[in-house]
């Protein structure tokens, strides 16, 4: 079997901590390393069963902490209850997120103008980022063809003002 080089950045990241490179953290590594979703520990567990690796939970969440840790993976939390992972060494490391509220999808998207505001906002204020995030939260188009709706905004007083 050939090891991902991503796998082996990441069994070098551990070394230089004085962590052992076990079969259990490379195989999850792999899994993450491989796709360009974003998977939850569920898809993680799942994926590692498909390929015959027993691996627990526990030890999924442990081996995601450390890749988190070692900033080969970002974790993300779109309020769904559970976080996802996706690897930062994708052709797109810096991409944009649409999180559809009804059926969950993450859409990426990549955008000049959205940088071109950044890079404007950053010099104004003589900031110096370290990351940025920005996701939308709305319906992707399928859920809106399928007719749902958003609820309605703002917020809502027990009190009538006359």
């Amino acid at each position: 079997m050939i090891t991902h080089p991503f796998v082996r950045l990441f069994s070098r990241y551990l070394h230089e901590q004085g962590l052992p490179s076990t079969q259990q953290r490379e195989a999850v590594a792999s899994v993450v390393f491989s796709s360009d979703e974003h998977l939850s520990v569920g898809d993680i567990e799942r994926r590692l069963h498909q390929d015959e690796h027993r691996i627990g939970k526990a030890t999924i969440y442990r081996a995601l902490e450390l890749l988190v840790r070692s900033k080969l993976v970002e974790e993300h939390d779109f309020g769904e209850g559970f976080k996802r992972y996706e690897h930062r060494l994708s052709r797109e490391p810096v991409h944009e997120h649409l999180i559809c509220l009804e059926c969950g999808r993450v859409i990426e998207f990549r955008s000049e103008e959205v940088k071109r505001i950044e890079d404007w906002v950053l010099d104004a204020h003589g900031f110096a980022p370290a990351r940025h995030r920005l996701e939308i939260y709305g319906l992707c188009r399928e859920c809106r063809d399928a007719g749902v709706e958003l609820p309605e905004r703002g917020l809502t007083c027990p009190i009538e003002a006359v």
